[in-house]
């Protein structure tokens, strides 16, 4: 036997051992047998990439499932991305299995417990924060998976897909000061969540380019549901000198401040403009049409799609971070700036 061959097999038997199965096992997955569950050629397929073997195709056999964990479900916003990212496993030949796991730990481990049996080859998460011990437990399994717009910053070595998040708040806030805005109020999602970091840091970055101070008694933090925003819009607008418009962090926020505005017999947008963010399709069919920032969720969750199938055929994607441009949709929910009394 020659070194070569020799070397070869010494791997094989280690990635064997690193996946719990024989060689022999390895060997079926390297020449497209058919004969291994689908959990089992996932897992030895990623570290056969892992090992620069090259594999004789992403998929010998048609079928497979992914698991899309979210935290709700009931949200124009999920259903855009289940939208994308069952459009995009179609044309792989592959299903979707949806889990929503509300926040809550003990769902989130009743998910993982699942997914360990049903013979996932991946995942993709939307979920508030990936923990420490749910990627440990992920990478135990074999289990290749991406975070969509991730809350937290969960480190180089995690495959993403987000949007620029950035620069849609620059955008909004540039828009709403070319109207002739001064006072403009920001209602945001949790203060630790990345996307709403980077959206209030783009807002108070238009400002700054504008020479305007970004006043801290206009930021106001929810947590993007209506209930919470509908509050502190009606707190923004019962102010002395109010906001003559409002950012808001997405367009559930923005049709918070519609209802707010409303109950104070403020017309939008003649006494106050609105921006929202996420285009989602209920924002042209609100009156006024909403102004937006769009964020292309089903392109988002496509792009997961297809890192997630790069990473189970044990290729490496050119980048494990990606982000998606967001862009300024402009509809009837903004208006040059009102004249206040007193101003």
């Amino acid at each position: 036997m020659d070194n070569i061959t020799t070397e070869r097999r010494s791997t094989m038997a280690d990635i064997a051992a690193k996946a719990g199965v024989s060689v022999s096992t390895v060997s079926k997955v390297l020449h497209g047998r058919s004969d291994v569950s689908a959990k089992t050629r996932g897992k030895v397929q990623r570290l056969l990439g892992q090992h620069g073997y090259t594999l004789p195709g992403r998929y010998e056999q048609p079928g497979g499932l992914i698991e899309f964990v979210i935290n709700e479900l009931d949200n124009p916003w999920a259903v855009e991305l289940i939208r994308g990212a069952e459009e995009a496993l179609q044309a792989e030949g592959m299903g979707l299995v949806v889990s929503a796991v509300h926040g809550r730990s003990n769902l989130a481990r009743k998910w993982l417990d699942d997914l360990g049996t049903r013979g996932s080859l991946g995942a993709i998460l939307v979920i508030s924060e990936l923990s420490a011990a749910q990627e440990r437990e992920l990478n135990r399994l074999g289990i290749p998976f991406v975070v969509v717009q991730p809350s937290v910053d969960e480190g180089p070595n995690v495959p993403s897909v987000g949007s620029t998040s950035w620069n849609g708040g620059f955008t909004a806030t540039k828009h709403l000061i070319e109207l002739g805005h001064r006072r403009i109020a920001m209602i945001t999602g949790p203060a630790h969540r990345l996307t709403s970091r980077a959206r209030l840091d783009g807002f108070r970055a238009a400002l700054d380019q504008a020479g305007l101070e970004a006043d801290p008694a206009l930021v106001r933090h929810g947590d993007y549901s209506h209930e919470p925003a509908y509050h502190h819009a009606l707190e923004l607008l019962r102010l002395p000198e109010r906001p003559t418009a409002v950012f808001a962090g997405n367009d559930l926020q923005a049709l918070a401040t519609y209802r707010a505005a409303g109950e104070l017999g403020l017309r939008v947008p003649d006494d106050l403009s609105v921006v929202g963010f996420d285009d989602l399709s209920f924002a042209q069919w609100v009156a006024p049409t909403l102004t937006t920032v769009r964020q292309p969720l089903a392109n988002m969750a496509a792009m997961a799609v297809r890192m997630l199938v790069q990473l189970i055929s044990g290729q490496e994607p050119e980048t494990l971070r990606v982000e998606l441009a967001t862009s300024l949709v402009i509809r009837e929910s903004t208006a040059p700036a009102p004249s206040l009394p007193g101003s």
